[in-house]
């Protein structure tokens, strides 16, 4: 059964793509991102998507592409932070290493930054985010067998320790 070496949950702002990136890259395997992989098939951005579409409309696009993603990769895989709001998606979860990235309000703010590209953050951005960490974390806690703090930290750091966590270092 082909599965994930590891999958990184988190919000947005968290490094998901870049850890994500840094990882596979270190252990020679590939990297798949569920929010690109609905921009291909889709031909067009997730923010055009949500516009256009919708939200509902988005989040069944992406459970579909987290589980086609769950049964088919063998590297490292990234979600999109909202993703872990799909019951489906979670069930599926279970059992795989998953690796919540930890970001705080003012580092996931200042990674964002006025959030162009990100429809769920039209308006108030850090009140936004805000939001969105309080009624995500204990969801991606949950999903998660480790969890990695981001704050103040450089990518590098956090890849080497979510490397660590899941008892596969980088060379």
């Amino acid at each position: 059964m082909t599965r994930p070496r590891v999958v990184l949950v988190g919000p947005m702002g968290a490094g998901k793509t870049t850890v994500a990136n840094l990882l596979a890259a270190a252990w020679g395997v590939a990297v798949r991102d569920t929010d690109e992989d609905v921009e291909r098939e889709q031909g067009r951005t997730v923010a055009d998507i949500f516009v256009d579409s919708g939200e509902a409309y988005f989040r069944k696009l992406e459970a579909s592409a987290v589980a086609a993603a769950l049964a088919t990769h063998d590297g490292v895989l990234a979600l999109g932070g909202g993703a872990v709001l799909d019951r489906a998606t979670r069930a599926l979860l279970a059992g795989h290493t998953v690796v919540f990235l930890r970001v705080g309000l003012a580092d996931a703010a200042s990674r964002v930054g006025l959030g162009v590209g990100r429809p769920l953050l039209l308006g108030n951005v850090r009140g936004r985010i805000k939001q969105q960490l309080e009624e995500r974390t204990p969801v991606y806690e949950s999903v998660s067998s480790h969890s990695v703090d981001t704050d103040g930290r450089t990518p590098e750091e956090v890849a080497h320790e979510v490397a660590q966590v899941i008892g596969e270092p980088v060379p």
